[in-house]
């Protein structure tokens, strides 16, 4: 790997800018793409989250399109395509960081904000647009964009963007966009649908691939904690507090839930504020600000937010219920343990979630450590009936990863168990009726 960008042909005033912002290495994802963009080849990148891919599109397109020769006439000629709004959000700020000494200007737009402020940006002309599949929908047929000029096309999280239904917003914006230009898809897996749009969209394209698509980052340190499913607000207010964490990820599957975990750790005095669709564009800024300023100890969010944060410092992820995909899994926890750092991942499962565990460890291809935690398991008693009693340290009990599994699969037994005697009551019922 190069000692410093310097060796990647990039101009001093870029060099300048990432220095200052205290880049230093390229990634490996940024060795690899940074030359084959500046070459003109088309790329398809398979590179998890935090590899520093965002820097790796940027900064040749940045290079390319500062050196161009007509600029007096000021139309996009880069598009990003993003998944959500954060995402868009952060890849701007990026850019900014990036351009600092340049004479170049980028937009983010997005639903949830303003059209016509973003009308006044665009019409006011704009180097790189960034933006969600549908806004820059709108705003193509309503004719506030032109992209005649246009050389670089950028897929970011290609997986999620189709995930979330953005297959033909992208293939009708696919078709305003002229024919030859330069296209970049990065994506973190590579189902056949993604490998279909990377078919259609890119020309001979070099392909690099950083880690495995389903690869968890090596500096995070995963483990699961079972429990009782109607005792997981007890414990994640005694992890939060027992560890004196601050800035803390917390992931839920719904709004409701993200609501109701905050309302909970409110009232047990520990700052939260949640992050999802329900809330509006500047209460979503205000919160991922109060965050990264650690205003707020803990943000709560569903997965619309495990795309779009981008926060160094940030050491814990916890997974308060299981993503019902196994590739969001390694989405959410690819927050933590970024550039180099180290980084935890507390997983919450209860007996109900043992299916989307060993889906998630079949994904990742082996086991992910478990760790008794108190007695939160303790939400069957029956299932109990025949653990052995084990050592308590610091509060946690040590059982065995056998013995913790076999709580898992004894519980979701006695569950089905319960629920098979509670049927056959019904029916004897209804039988003693009709007689």
């Amino acid at each position: 790997m190069p000692e410093s960008f310097a060796n990647l042909n990039l101009r001093d005033e870029i060099l300048d800018a990432i220095s200052e912002a205290g880049y230093t290495k390229p990634t490996p994802v940024q060795e690899q793409a940074i030359p084959a963009i500046l070459k003109g080849i088309d790329l398809q990148v398979s590179a998890q989250t935090g590899t520093g891919k965002t820097a790796a599109f940027l900064l040749p397109i940045l290079e390319k399109i500062s050196t161009d020769k007509v600029m007096d006439v000021r139309q996009p000629k880069a598009l990003v395509l993003t998944p959500t709004r954060e995402l868009a959000i952060q890849i701007a700020e990026n850019f900014e960081t990036y351009s600092e000494k340049l004479d170049l200007k980028a937009t983010a737009v997005f639903g949830g904000s303003s059209m016509g402020t973003q009308i006044k940006k665009l019409t006011k002309g704009v180097d790189v647009v960034i933006a969600t599949p549908g806004r820059i929908l709108d705003h193509l047929g309503q004719g506030n964009v032109n992209f005649d000029n246009l050389r670089f096309l950028v897929l970011d999280e290609a997986d999620r963007m189709l995930d979330m239904g953005f297959k033909k917003d992208i293939r009708l914006i696919q078709k305003n966009l002229p024919t030859r230009k330069q296209s970049m898809l990065f994506s973190a897996t590579f189902p056949p649908d993604v490998l279909d749009l990377a078919a259609s969209t890119l020309v001979n394209p070099s392909r690099i691939q950083i880690s495995r698509s389903n690869a968890a980052a090596d500096n995070v340190t995963q483990v699961v904690h079972p429990v009782a499913a109607a005792r997981k607000l007890e414990l994640l207010t005694e992890i939060i507090d027992r560890g004196d964490l601050n800035q803390v990820l917390v992931f839920t599957k719904t709004k409701q839930m993200a609501n109701d975990v905050v309302d909970h750790l409110k009232g047990n005095k520990i700052s939260a504020v949640a992050l999802h669709g329900n809330k509006t564009q500047s209460a979503r800024k205000r919160a991922l600000q109060d965050f990264k300023d650690i205003k707020v100890r803990i943000l709560v969010a569903t997965d619309v937010a495990s795309r779009g944060l981008d926060i160094d410092t940030l050491m814990y992820v916890i997974n308060f219920e299981l993503p019902g995909v196994p590739e969001d899994y390694v989405h959410r926890i690819g927050r933590t343990g970024r550039a180099g750092a180290s980084g935890k991942a507390i997983t919450l499962v209860s007996a109900d979630e043992q299916r989307h565990l060993k889906d998630i460890e079949r994904f990742l291809g082996r086991q992910i450590p478990l760790e008794q935690f108190g007695d939160y398991s303790r939400g069957d008693s029956a299932s109990l009936k025949k653990k052995k009693s084990v050592s308590v340290m610091g509060g946690r009990s040590r059982h065995s990863n056998e013995e913790s599994r076999q709580y898992l699969d004894g519980d979701k037994r006695g569950a089905k168990q319960r629920q098979s005697s509670n049927s056959a009551k019904k029916k004897n019922q209804k039988k003693f009726k009709r007689r």
